[in-house]
């Protein structure tokens, strides 16, 4: 599909407040409703836009650290993969879990109310995962959120 800058307007827009109606990006792109939701509804069905979501104020909700752990398995191979994803992912402190290349196999993006919390879900949850070696654990300092190139 081909994106024209009123297309790529439309996804900066978007991407930093999804919650914008077709009438309010009309309006900032001078045209009318109709002409905008066909465009938006255009970017949905050809999978550009894949959905919309709820950001959440994690610090605010309790969740006051935030941890990235990399994660090396002891043993590799398809189904030690398969295990550690399964059960990785029923952890609900967990938010993220990207399998990666490099020195460790995957990158979590973990929440914890407070540093004795991440060391509860490191310790009891974690750890205990099918086929965890070696583990090494980033706190979090500040974030700055970035669109990507649009």
């Amino acid at each position: 599909m081909t994106l024209d800058e009123i297309d790529r307007g439309f996804l900066r827009a978007l991407s930093e407040d999804a919650t914008l109606s077709a009438g309010e990006l009309g309006r900032r792109f001078c045209l009318s409703q109709p002409a905008a939701w066909r465009r938006v509804k255009r970017l949905h069905d050809s999978g550009i836009i894949a959905g919309r979501r709820v950001d959440l104020d994690r610090e605010a909700l309790g969740f006051g650290v935030t941890v990235f752990l990399g994660v090396k398995l002891a043993t590799k191979g398809r189904v030690s993969l398969e295990d550690f994803e399964r059960a990785v992912t029923a952890i609900p402190e967990v938010q993220t879990v990207a399998h990666v290349l490099g020195l460790y196999d995957y990158r979590l993006r973990v929440v914890a109310r407070d540093l004795s919390d991440f060391e509860r879900v490191l310790r009891r949850r974690i750890m205990t995962l099918p086929g965890v070696g070696d583990v090494e654990a980033n706190v979090l300092l500040s974030e700055e959120r970035r669109p990507g190139p649009i």
